[in-house]
Protein backbone atom coordinates (compact mmCIF):
# COMPACT_ATOMS: atom_id res chain seq x y z
CA UNK A 1 0.00 0.00 0.00
CA UNK A 2 2.70 2.18 0.89
CA UNK A 3 4.90 1.58 -2.07
CA UNK A 4 1.74 2.17 -4.37
CA UNK A 5 1.02 5.57 -2.77
CA UNK A 6 4.93 6.61 -3.41
CA UNK A 7 4.18 5.82 -6.74
CA UNK A 8 1.32 7.74 -7.39
CA UNK A 9 3.04 10.56 -5.29
CA UNK A 10 6.27 10.71 -7.33
CA UNK A 11 3.37 10.65 -10.98
CA UNK A 12 1.51 13.70 -9.66
CA UNK A 13 1.84 15.90 -12.49
CA UNK A 14 1.69 19.51 -11.60
CA UNK A 15 4.65 19.46 -8.71
CA UNK A 16 5.99 16.62 -7.87
CA UNK A 17 6.79 14.97 -10.79
CA UNK A 18 8.00 18.63 -12.69
CA UNK A 19 10.20 18.90 -9.63
CA UNK A 20 11.75 15.95 -10.13
CA UNK A 21 12.01 15.98 -13.46
CA UNK A 22 14.05 19.54 -13.23
CA UNK A 23 16.49 18.03 -10.52
CA UNK A 24 17.48 14.99 -12.17
CA UNK A 25 17.78 17.26 -15.47
CA UNK A 26 20.48 19.34 -13.57
CA UNK A 27 22.37 16.76 -11.97
CA UNK A 28 22.89 14.69 -14.95
CA UNK A 29 23.49 18.43 -17.48
CA UNK A 30 26.42 19.51 -14.76
CA UNK A 31 26.85 16.67 -12.93
CA UNK A 32 28.37 14.93 -16.35
CA UNK A 33 30.72 18.03 -17.10
CA UNK A 34 31.73 18.20 -13.88
CA UNK A 35 32.83 14.48 -14.43
CA UNK A 36 34.69 15.32 -17.29
CA UNK A 37 36.21 18.07 -15.91
CA UNK A 38 37.02 16.53 -12.23
CA UNK A 39 39.02 13.50 -13.96
CA UNK A 40 40.75 15.69 -16.32
CA UNK A 41 41.92 18.70 -14.32
CA UNK A 42 40.85 17.68 -10.53
CA UNK A 43 38.14 17.80 -8.49
CA UNK A 44 38.81 21.07 -6.64
CA UNK A 45 39.99 22.71 -10.22
CA UNK A 46 37.44 20.88 -12.15
CA UNK A 47 34.22 22.14 -9.40
CA UNK A 48 35.32 25.86 -10.32
CA UNK A 49 35.71 26.05 -14.22
CA UNK A 50 32.24 24.14 -14.36
CA UNK A 51 30.87 26.96 -11.95
CA UNK A 52 32.08 29.76 -14.39
CA UNK A 53 30.84 27.81 -17.02
CA UNK A 54 27.46 28.05 -15.44
CA UNK A 55 27.43 31.41 -13.99
CA UNK A 56 28.35 32.56 -18.01
CA UNK A 57 26.07 30.66 -19.49
CA UNK A 58 22.79 31.76 -17.30
CA UNK A 59 24.27 35.69 -18.05
CA UNK A 60 24.10 35.14 -22.06
CA UNK A 61 20.77 33.70 -21.16
CA UNK A 62 19.48 36.13 -18.80
CA UNK A 63 20.39 38.85 -21.53
CA UNK A 64 18.89 37.54 -24.47
CA UNK A 65 15.64 37.52 -22.19
CA UNK A 66 16.35 40.79 -21.34
CA UNK A 67 16.76 42.10 -25.08
CA UNK A 68 13.82 40.35 -26.43
CA UNK A 69 11.18 40.65 -23.28
CA UNK A 70 11.27 36.39 -23.49
CA UNK A 71 11.76 33.58 -21.31
CA UNK A 72 11.35 34.30 -17.80
CA UNK A 73 8.88 36.97 -17.36
CA UNK A 74 7.58 39.56 -14.48
CA UNK A 75 4.20 40.73 -14.37
CA UNK A 76 2.97 41.93 -17.37
CA UNK A 77 1.35 45.49 -17.90
CA UNK A 78 -2.25 45.89 -16.51
CA UNK A 79 -4.96 48.76 -15.33
CA UNK A 80 -4.81 48.97 -11.49
CA UNK A 81 -7.58 50.72 -9.91
CA UNK A 82 -7.27 54.42 -8.29
CA UNK A 83 -7.06 53.90 -4.64
CA UNK A 84 -10.25 55.41 -3.16
CA UNK A 85 -11.84 56.25 -6.56
CA UNK A 86 -12.14 53.59 -8.75
CA UNK A 87 -15.72 53.38 -9.28
CA UNK A 88 -17.89 56.92 -9.65
CA UNK A 89 -21.41 57.34 -9.27
CA UNK A 90 -21.61 60.45 -11.44
CA UNK A 91 -20.24 63.15 -12.73
CA UNK A 92 -19.50 65.03 -9.33
CA UNK A 93 -17.46 62.00 -8.56
CA UNK A 94 -15.47 62.95 -10.92
CA UNK A 95 -14.20 65.80 -9.38
CA UNK A 96 -13.68 64.65 -5.82
CA UNK A 97 -12.09 61.61 -7.19
CA UNK A 98 -9.35 63.56 -9.30
CA UNK A 99 -10.63 62.88 -12.82
CA UNK A 100 -11.29 66.13 -13.33
CA UNK A 101 -10.30 69.27 -12.47
CA UNK A 102 -14.37 70.83 -12.52
CA UNK A 103 -17.25 70.89 -13.83
CA UNK A 104 -19.47 73.04 -15.85
CA UNK A 105 -22.92 74.29 -14.54
CA UNK A 106 -24.98 71.67 -15.11
CA UNK A 107 -28.43 72.09 -15.67
CA UNK A 108 -31.06 70.90 -12.87
CA UNK A 109 -33.16 69.44 -15.83
CA UNK A 110 -30.79 67.86 -17.82
CA UNK A 111 -31.14 63.94 -18.75
CA UNK A 112 -28.56 61.60 -18.00
CA UNK A 113 -27.28 61.79 -21.80
CA UNK A 114 -26.99 65.60 -21.73
CA UNK A 115 -25.13 65.19 -18.35
CA UNK A 116 -22.83 62.45 -19.99
CA UNK A 117 -22.27 64.52 -23.31
CA UNK A 118 -21.17 67.60 -21.03
CA UNK A 119 -18.89 65.41 -18.86
CA UNK A 120 -17.66 64.14 -22.31
CA UNK A 121 -16.65 67.83 -23.65
CA UNK A 122 -14.68 68.34 -19.98
CA UNK A 123 -12.91 65.65 -20.90
CA UNK A 124 -11.76 66.57 -24.22
CA UNK A 125 -11.38 70.28 -22.87
CA UNK A 126 -8.92 69.30 -20.03
CA UNK A 127 -6.47 67.22 -22.53
CA UNK A 128 -8.41 63.64 -22.12
CA UNK A 129 -7.90 61.74 -25.59
CA UNK A 130 -11.04 59.65 -26.73
CA UNK A 131 -10.07 55.91 -27.91
CA UNK A 132 -11.23 54.49 -30.93
CA UNK A 133 -13.45 51.03 -29.78
CA UNK A 134 -11.46 49.48 -32.49
CA UNK A 135 -8.00 50.34 -30.90
CA UNK A 136 -6.25 47.77 -28.65
CA UNK A 137 -6.53 50.59 -26.03
CA UNK A 138 -9.86 50.43 -25.50
CA UNK A 139 -10.58 46.52 -25.76
CA UNK A 140 -7.96 46.38 -22.63
CA UNK A 141 -9.27 49.42 -20.40
CA UNK A 142 -13.07 47.38 -21.11
CA UNK A 143 -11.94 44.17 -19.46
CA UNK A 144 -10.02 45.76 -16.61
CA UNK A 145 -13.20 48.52 -16.13
CA UNK A 146 -15.58 45.19 -16.24
CA UNK A 147 -13.52 43.09 -13.99
CA UNK A 148 -14.05 46.78 -11.53
CA UNK A 149 -17.65 46.94 -12.14
CA UNK A 150 -18.61 43.34 -11.33
CA UNK A 151 -16.18 43.01 -8.33
CA UNK A 152 -17.75 46.47 -6.63
CA UNK A 153 -21.03 45.37 -6.73
CA UNK A 154 -22.40 48.56 -9.58
CA UNK A 155 -23.53 45.86 -11.95
CA UNK A 156 -23.78 42.40 -12.88
CA UNK A 157 -22.75 40.41 -16.42
CA UNK A 158 -25.12 41.94 -19.41
CA UNK A 159 -26.26 44.84 -17.01
CA UNK A 160 -23.79 47.40 -18.79
CA UNK A 161 -21.61 48.43 -21.79
CA UNK A 162 -18.57 50.48 -21.89
CA UNK A 163 -19.75 53.40 -24.13
CA UNK A 164 -16.36 55.60 -24.06
CA UNK A 165 -13.01 55.62 -23.21
CA UNK A 166 -10.91 58.78 -21.90
CA UNK A 167 -7.01 58.57 -22.10
CA UNK A 168 -4.61 60.80 -20.59
CA UNK A 169 -0.43 60.63 -19.86
CA UNK A 170 1.83 57.26 -20.14
CA UNK A 171 4.30 59.81 -22.50
CA UNK A 172 8.16 58.57 -22.23
CA UNK A 173 10.64 60.82 -21.43
CA UNK A 174 13.43 62.09 -21.69
CA UNK A 175 13.17 62.50 -25.67
CA UNK A 176 15.65 64.00 -27.92
CA UNK A 177 13.07 64.28 -30.86
CA UNK A 178 10.20 61.39 -31.98
CA UNK A 179 12.68 59.22 -33.28
CA UNK A 180 15.19 59.32 -30.75
CA UNK A 181 13.98 57.74 -27.95
CA UNK A 182 16.78 55.36 -26.85
CA UNK A 183 17.10 56.27 -23.60
CA UNK A 184 13.53 57.15 -22.83
CA UNK A 185 13.08 55.07 -19.75
CA UNK A 186 10.65 57.16 -17.73
CA UNK A 187 7.02 57.75 -18.12
CA UNK A 188 4.31 60.09 -17.18
CA UNK A 189 1.32 58.75 -14.89
CA UNK A 190 -1.24 57.17 -17.32
CA UNK A 191 -4.74 57.21 -17.00
CA UNK A 192 -8.13 56.62 -18.20
CA UNK A 193 -11.12 56.50 -17.25
CA UNK A 194 -14.07 54.09 -18.57
CA UNK A 195 -17.61 55.03 -18.73
CA UNK A 196 -20.35 52.63 -18.25
CA UNK A 197 -23.87 52.99 -19.41
CA UNK A 198 -26.54 50.35 -18.46
CA UNK A 199 -28.71 48.76 -20.72
CA UNK A 200 -32.35 47.60 -20.79
CA UNK A 201 -33.08 44.31 -20.09
CA UNK A 202 -33.74 42.25 -23.26
CA UNK A 203 -35.02 38.64 -23.49
CA UNK A 204 -33.07 35.65 -24.67
CA UNK A 205 -34.93 32.86 -27.08
CA UNK A 206 -33.83 30.02 -27.64
CA UNK A 207 -31.80 29.32 -31.01
CA UNK A 208 -32.04 33.40 -31.71
CA UNK A 209 -28.74 35.14 -31.59
CA UNK A 210 -29.05 37.95 -28.73
CA UNK A 211 -30.53 40.98 -29.36
CA UNK A 212 -28.22 43.93 -29.70
CA UNK A 213 -27.53 46.08 -25.85
CA UNK A 214 -30.18 49.22 -26.00
CA UNK A 215 -28.40 51.97 -23.77
CA UNK A 216 -31.32 53.19 -21.05
CA UNK A 217 -31.39 56.78 -21.59
CA UNK A 218 -32.73 57.47 -18.32
CA UNK A 219 -30.13 55.84 -16.56
CA UNK A 220 -27.03 58.15 -15.06
CA UNK A 221 -23.62 56.94 -16.73
CA UNK A 222 -20.68 54.85 -14.03
CA UNK A 223 -17.14 56.01 -14.54
CA UNK A 224 -14.13 53.69 -13.72
CA UNK A 225 -10.79 55.51 -12.84
CA UNK A 226 -8.02 53.00 -13.66
CA UNK A 227 -3.70 54.19 -13.66
CA UNK A 228 -1.89 51.95 -14.94
CA UNK A 229 0.91 49.81 -13.59
CA UNK A 230 3.90 49.32 -16.59
CA UNK A 231 4.72 46.03 -15.22
CA UNK A 232 8.21 44.34 -14.62
CA UNK A 233 8.24 41.86 -17.57
CA UNK A 234 11.73 42.06 -17.50
CA UNK A 235 12.84 42.22 -14.48
CA UNK A 236 13.50 38.30 -13.53
CA UNK A 237 16.07 38.74 -16.77
CA UNK A 238 17.75 42.09 -15.38
CA UNK A 239 18.52 40.30 -12.35
CA UNK A 240 19.83 37.13 -13.47
CA UNK A 241 22.11 38.74 -15.98
CA UNK A 242 23.35 41.21 -13.57
CA UNK A 243 23.47 38.09 -10.83
CA UNK A 244 24.89 35.88 -13.20
CA UNK A 245 27.42 38.02 -14.89
CA UNK A 246 29.05 39.14 -10.91
CA UNK A 247 29.04 35.56 -10.30
CA UNK A 248 31.35 34.74 -13.92
CA UNK A 249 33.48 37.37 -13.56
CA UNK A 250 34.60 36.72 -9.90
CA UNK A 251 35.11 33.34 -10.41
CA UNK A 252 37.23 34.21 -13.81
CA UNK A 253 39.04 36.72 -11.53
CA UNK A 254 39.93 33.42 -8.60
CA UNK A 255 40.89 31.21 -11.52
CA UNK A 256 43.16 34.27 -13.09
CA UNK A 257 44.61 34.75 -9.64
CA UNK A 258 45.12 30.86 -9.27
CA UNK A 259 46.77 30.73 -12.61
CA UNK A 260 49.37 33.60 -11.29
CA UNK A 261 50.42 32.31 -8.29
CA UNK A 262 50.60 28.89 -10.29
CA UNK A 263 53.10 30.59 -12.63
CA UNK A 264 54.89 32.34 -9.78
CA UNK A 265 55.62 28.76 -7.80
CA UNK A 266 57.19 27.30 -11.39
CA UNK A 267 59.32 30.45 -12.14
CA UNK A 268 60.82 30.13 -8.46
CA UNK A 269 64.77 28.07 -8.78
CA UNK A 270 64.55 24.91 -7.26
CA UNK A 271 66.90 24.93 -4.09
CA UNK A 272 69.56 21.97 -4.03
CA UNK A 273 71.88 21.53 -1.20
CA UNK A 274 74.88 19.35 -1.58
CA UNK A 275 75.48 15.73 0.50
CA UNK A 276 77.70 16.03 3.43
CA UNK A 277 80.83 13.76 2.88
CA UNK A 278 80.66 10.84 5.23
CA UNK A 279 84.75 10.02 6.75
CA UNK A 280 85.59 6.76 7.02
CA UNK A 281 86.27 5.57 10.53
CA UNK A 282 88.67 2.49 11.03
CA UNK A 283 90.18 1.32 14.38
CA UNK A 284 94.04 1.44 14.66
CA UNK A 285 94.31 -2.57 14.56
CA UNK A 286 92.46 -2.69 11.52
CA UNK A 287 94.78 -0.16 10.08
CA UNK A 288 98.33 -1.78 10.88
CA UNK A 289 96.85 -5.27 9.72
CA UNK A 290 98.78 -6.55 7.04
CA UNK A 291 97.04 -7.30 3.90
CA UNK A 292 96.47 -10.80 3.42
CA UNK A 293 97.16 -11.62 6.83
CA UNK A 294 93.67 -12.94 7.60
CA UNK A 295 94.45 -15.39 4.72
Amino acid sequence: MSFGMSLVAIGWEPEIRGILTVIIGFVVLCGSVYLLLGTNIGARLGFLVALTALAGWMALMGSVWWIYGIGLRGPDPSWEPVPGATVLQDSQALVAGGALSGLPAIPEDATATENALIVNEQFIEEGWVTLDPASPGFGQAQAAASVYLEEEGAFAAGQYQITEVFDTGGERWPKINDSLDFLAFFHTPHYVVAEASTVEPTRTEPGRAPATPVIDESRQRVYVYMIRDLGAVRQPATVLTIGGGAIFLALCYLLHRRDRILRENLAMPIETTEPTPVEATTSADEAREPVGAST
